[in-house]
């Protein structure tokens, strides 16, 4: 990538990366949850900021770290990353609900861990 479009893709404005959309068709990526690009090839029309987002996510990334690399909006990348999504360029691991059990467990670490400093 050249350095034009990296200060170019970041001037632009949210709406117009997204076509004017705020939200997704189906539910919303929690910014926890973990992307990779998929192994389908992009087309060459993909715009740019979706090729960013496919460059980024070669390991497995959160919606979050995407949103940081990408300088961009938390809301705007969950708009981009459910349309790769869509598209099958891009795979989605939501995140682990959490059980009242591990809570309950962690936490006992944690007072077990400040107990042992006092």
């Amino acid at each position: 990538m050249s350095g034009w479009d990296e200060q170019t893709s970041s001037a632009v404005r949210p709406y117009v990366i997204t076509g004017g959309r705020a939200g997704t068709k189906g539910e919303v990526l929690p910014w926890e949850s973990l992307v990779t690009a998929s192994e389908v090839p992009p087309p060459p029309t993909l715009q740019p900021e979706y090729r960013r987002i496919l460059r980024h996510c070669q390991g497995m990334l959160s919606v979050a770290e995407v949103s940081a690399h990408l300088g961009q909006p938390p809301s705007v990348v969950q708009v981009l990353l459910a349309d790769l999504v869509e598209w099958g360029l891009a795979l989605v691991r939501p995140p682990a609900a959490p059980t009242a059990r591990n809570d309950v467990v962690l936490l006992r670490k944690v007072l077990d861990g400040l107990e042992s400093r006092l």
